[in-house]
């Protein structure tokens, strides 16, 4: 065996230093900098009894190489199929980060469970028996699904050759260690070994991996950034904990798109799959009631309306507070700047909160109308009219902008049994014979007239 090496890395964001440092340069954290061992074995590899050795490859010209459509696998899941773009593609790596207790591992055994394929589930954080009492909660019947609770990839790669899995699911990356490298496990030298074992693996026996990642305080998943870098699909679930609704986001993909979304509910029985997002974002309130306005956005492909409530109230202390919930602070300060300019409302001196409902964020620019609207509803305490929803984003000349693929969104609207929409004067609609009324504005003026006149 070659002689040991140690390098030093921040345990935070997986920097490399040549010697110890009290702070990380990259990071800017202090007293994260541990020493670890990155000498390892040159003759380890993993091995099953169905792959062989391969001859070294050669270079081909473009045109030479053939390509044909790959199979993905289909998780049974349509909210999951969706972010992947269309299911697990074989061979891929996919890695799923989110806070603790958000359903994480509920997601995935739940996708396990429903397969017909066979699913080999590695835990190294819970038993064999908690994972048991889950699964029945989830699903009490099935006979694809195979539990392992294993921590060490060797043991992991022998249970793989025996069982021949058609889906391998590791909870979590952070738990696993290798012996090809002396240190503790969830070390930054232990998860960048073991993904790169479990990316071969999956490589040469075209055999789809699903990996759980930790996340830090920061909301980044822990470990190396390499650690993204070297898989194909990042997705990140996130949400709430106090709301039932999680949503599911592709940060990277080599495979499909990244602006996908997935919502699911979280109930006693698992995680259900929420098709029709717009009816739970959207509360039934028979009350007309001030401060809120309804908002056309759309995630990915998908046309969701959301439902925005504000509430404008005299500022008690010296100092007026602007709170926003699952909204840009920044950009609600600009758009009441905006009013305050261009429109003439005195908000200076007052309190305004923000807030979407069903717990989820939102940055599409096309919802500042919607803002606007609940703002300014809870200002003159005037219901907007039920049957309305906004489709525009705002310019800081008070001007009304268009917004991108406003058919979508109109159409939308026109399902879920809106009366009218606001849109931008400047859009460019292609839409024939819709039973939906289209208002186009151009300044804010325009809609405050409309609205409150």
């Amino acid at each position: 065996m070659a002689k040991t090496k140690t390098a030093f890395f921040c345990q935070n964001c997986g920097t490399q230093y040549a010697k110890w440092v009290g702070q990380c340069s990259a990071c800017k954290e202090w007293n994260t900098i541990v020493e670890e061992v990155v000498q390892k074995e040159d003759k380890r590899s993993w091995k099953t009894s169905n792959v062989s050795d391969k001859k070294a490859n050669k270079p081909l010209r473009v045109s030479e190489i053939t390509h044909e459509s790959e199979l993905r696998l289909d998780t049974q899941d349509q909210e999951f199929n969706r972010v992947l773009g269309g299911g697990l593609v074989p061979g891929s790596l996919t890695l799923l980060g989110g806070e603790p207790g958000i359903g994480k591992s509920t997601l995935l055994l739940q996708i396990a469970l429903k397969l017909a394929y066979k699913t080999l589930y590695v835990s190294g954080e819970e038993s064999q028996r908690q994972i048991k009492m889950r699964a029945d909660r989830i699903q009490p019947n099935s006979e694809n699904c195979y539990i392992l609770t294993e921590t060490k990839t060797q043991n992991i790669f022998q249970q793989i050759a025996q069982v021949e899995p058609d889906l391998v699911i590791i909870d979590s990356i952070q738990t696993l260690h290798t012996d090809y490298i002396e240190s503790a496990a969830g070390s930054i030298s232990q998860i960048r070994e073991c993904a790169a074992e479990l990316i071969k693996f999956a490589k040469e026996s075209h055999t789809p991996v699903i990996l759980v990642g930790h996340i830090t305080k920061d909301g980044t998943i822990a470990g190396p950034k390499i650690l993204e870098h070297m898989v194909d699909t990042v997705l990140q679930f996130e949400g709430d904990r106090n709301y039932v609704y999680r949503i599911l986001r592709s940060l990277k993909n080599r495979f499909g798109s990244t602006a996908e979304l997935g919502i699911y509910e979280m109930q006693g029985r698992g995680l259900r799959e929420v098709n029709n997002p717009s009816e739970v974002l959207i509360s039934k309130n028979e009350e007309d009631l001030s401060g809120t306005a309804i908002a056309a956005t759309v995630e990915g492909m998908r046309p969701l309306l959301i439902e925005i409530q504000a509430l404008v109230s005299t500022a008690v202390y010296g100092t007026p507070q602007r709170s926003a919930t699952g909204f840009n602070a920044k950009r609600l300060n600009m758009l009441l700047a905006v009013l305050e300019k261009r429109a003439g409302f005195k908000l200076a001196a007052k309190d305004v909160f923000l807030n979407i409902t069903g717990g989820i964020s939102v940055d599409d620019p096309a919802i500042d109308l919607a803002v606007l609207a609940a703002i300014l509803s809870s200002n003159a305490d005037i219901p907007v009219e039920k049957g309305i929803c906004f489709a525009a984003e705002v310019g800081l000349a008070g001007e009304i902008r268009p917004v991108q693929r406003v058919d979508q969104r109109i159409l939308e609207a026109e399902k879920l049994g809106f009366s009218s929409i606001f849109v931008s004067k400047s859009n460019k609609i292609g839409l024939k014979n819709t039973s939906i009324q289209i208002h186009k504005v151009s300044k804010i003026e325009d809609v405050v007239a409309t609205l409150f006149g």
